[in-house]
């Protein structure tokens, strides 16, 4: 399997955002202010230094990628607390990777020092379901995922600022589905050009499966080649990942070759759609916790924030999973 080429794919994106003869994205090319691409002699010098960088041994940038083969699939546990990735019981070992939103870590003047892998999650459902828009800019959001790779380590994916798609979303921001594809695929590209060394994590957005597979072609019609990326976000999919239409997605995604990260995943929708996953987060664990009784031993009066509770209900759904092979599966408590 081919390694992914940021270089590569910077130069083909340049060279697809002068063209507009493509009428898959036809409009997104002629919107104004869409593509952030640098274009000035300086902004083409950084761009062309930090694709040198990459190209030397030891590059602490993004890590490389030569064999799929064997690509273990993750179960990231959702949290609220930024404070959870230094705690010991989530490293050692068998490290129980985290995934944790950039709204959590964005206004902290500290950050945590990271002793388990993590996924940085952009925030993108509360930014558009309260606001209606992205109110953070491309370079704003760049910077802050920089800060967290340097201060925090261990990150291993970030995601783009995209566009979710479900009907009450669009009704919120009064875009069309096809802006919002348009948006999330010039959110991944604008983000290549502030910085290539990050792990930014691409999203497929959409509603229908020819919906994803139209947001697949726009993509390929800006020269991204999603099944030479170690990760690809399945974005819209979450409040109805159980369904057959849901189920059908992912597995027509899955074929393609698409190394799929599922959003929000529950218990149902893994038990439909593990085995079509190379990784899935889930914060279902607090709500659970919200209608239960505190676990013995803890004197709180609901577990909803509890890494106690976080950690065996994450026990309970791997070993709930038919046919999981889950290799960080924390011990039992």
């Amino acid at each position: 399997m081919p390694r992914p080429n940021r270089a590569r794919t910077a130069d083909a994106v340049r060279a697809r955002s002068v063209c507009k003869e493509d009428p898959r994205l036809s409009t997104a090319q002629t919107t104004p202010g869409l593509f952030d691409l640098p274009g000035s002699a300086a902004d083409q010098e950084v761009q062309r230094a930090r694709r040198r960088s990459r190209a030397t041994p030891g590059d602490p940038g993004r890590p490389r990628h030569d064999d799929y083969d064997d690509v273990e699939r993750d179960s990231y546990l959702g949290t609220h607390h930024p404070s959870w990735l230094a705690r010991a019981e989530f490293g050692g070992f068998r490290p129980v990777p985290l995934c944790i939103s950039h709204r959590r870590l964005v206004h902290r003047r500290t950050l945590p020092r990271a002793v388990t892998p993590w996924l940085l999650d952009s925030g993108a459902y509360s930014e558009l379901y309260l606001r209606g828009t992205w109110t953070v800019s491309t370079s704003e959001y760049a910077a802050a995922v920089r800060r967290y790779q340097d201060e925090i380590s261990q990150l291993e994916y970030a995601s783009i600022q995209d566009w979710m798609c479900e009907p009450h979303i669009l009704a919120r921001t009064g875009l069309t589905l096809y802006d919002h594809q348009a948006r999330t695929v010039a959110s991944y590209i604008n983000l290549l050009w502030r910085d290539d060394t990050l792990p930014w994590m691409p999203v497929i957005q959409g509603w229908t499966l020819d919906d994803y597979l139209r947001c697949v072609d726009m993509y390929d019609a800006m020269g991204i080649d999603l099944t030479a990326e170690p990760r690809v976000g399945l974005g819209s999919i979450c409040r109805r990942q159980s369904t057959r239409e849901a189920v059908r997605i992912v597995e027509t995604l899955h074929g393609l070759g698409i190394r799929l990260h599922g959003f929000g995943f529950k218990v149902q929708g893994l038990r439909a759609a593990h085995h079509l996953l190379y990784s899935s987060d889930s914060l279902a664990w607090s709500f659970s916790a919200r209608h239960q009784d505190p676990m013995p031993g803890c004197s709180h009066k609901a577990c909803s924030n509890c890494h106690r509770y976080a950690l065996a209900w994450r026990n309970r759904m791997l070993r709930s999973l038919p046919a999981w092979h889950q290799t960080s599966l924390h011990p039992p408590l």
